[in-house]
């Protein structure tokens, strides 16, 4: 359950977990209809297919994103046709890359209102950290005949933002939700937090809004979410595809609140994050 900051990545790195682990090549694979995972071992990235041009959700590290569209060309697809670029949230494992991805596709890059102030500091290699579009809870963004829902689930970040969308398959609609992060990462100040001071509000209502969403399809910013290599060795032609997880989803959704709620516990008692 794995989510970083630059900052954070940086001390890891220091204590020998080198970047190139976060990149490490995972198989990229069709997750149902025009739903397909091209991200690392590490990290849930997604494009989403039209006939008018892709979506990709989550650039990474700028660093990653020679492996994300590695991915996407071995899937069939041509990394130039994507046409808008999201994000899950205004980390560096998440959305470092959007500068990248925009240079090398001409791609829109849309984000989080409450995300954006935090983005424009994200200068990798120097370069100006675009958003072509602010997004508020509820938009839309459609292409090609496919719609996305963004539902701001704030907390992990200011505007980190979980997505939903609805993929169609043999016959059936299918509701896929794909998590931001509900994680509170160590060293998050929960209690007095000057810098966030709705913190705790915000995560209560996240963890509302993340119970209430319909799921079938169980995906989010680190594969980890959501089981992902486990998932993928059961991902056999004729078998029930293992993605289809609303149990699983319910499950990690509260395991995710129980810890928030430890956590919040503790610095009310006084202890330090």
């Amino acid at each position: 359950m794995r989510c970083y900051s630059v900052l954070a990545w940086l001390l890891l790195a220091g204590l020998g977990m080198a970047q190139t682990d976060w990149n490490k090549p995972f198989p990229p694979h069709k997750v149902i209809a025009n739903v397909y995972f091209v991200g690392t071992t590490e990290l849930g990235s997604f494009l989403i297919t039209t006939p008018e041009g892709h979506i990709l959700i989550n650039s990474d590290f700028e660093t990653t994103v020679p492996v994300i569209r590695a991915s996407v060309e071995k899937l069939g697809f041509r990394f130039t046709d994507i046409k808008i670029l999201l994000g899950s949230h205004a980390h560096g494992d998440h959305m470092e890359g959007d500068a990248m991805v925009k240079e090398l596709t001409a791609a829109r890059v849309m984000a989080m209102e409450q995300d954006v102030p935090a983005l424009r500091k994200m200068m990798a290699g120097g370069k100006p950290h675009p958003v072509d579009k602010i997004l508020h809870d509820g938009d839309e963004v459609t292409l090609g005949g496919t719609t996305l829902v963004a539902h701001l689930t704030a907390g992990h970040t200011k505007g980190c933002t979980t997505w939903t969308m609805k993929a169609n398959e043999g016959g059936k609609s299918l509701n896929v939700v794909i998590v931001g992060s509900p994680n509170v990462t160590p060293g998050y100040v929960l209690v007095g937090n000057k810098k966030y001071p709705g913190i705790v509000q915000d995560y209560e209502k996240t963890f509302q809004v993340l119970k209430s969403l319909p799921i079938d399809i169980f995906l989010g910013a680190h594969g980890d979410y959501y089981g992902m290599p486990a998932k993928y060795a059961k991902l056999k032609p004729g078998s029930p595809n293992p993605f289809i997880d609303p149990n699983g989803y319910k499950a990690y959704i509260a395991d995710r609140e129980a810890a928030f709620r430890k956590n919040l516990a503790e610095q009310q008692a006084g202890a330090k994050p």
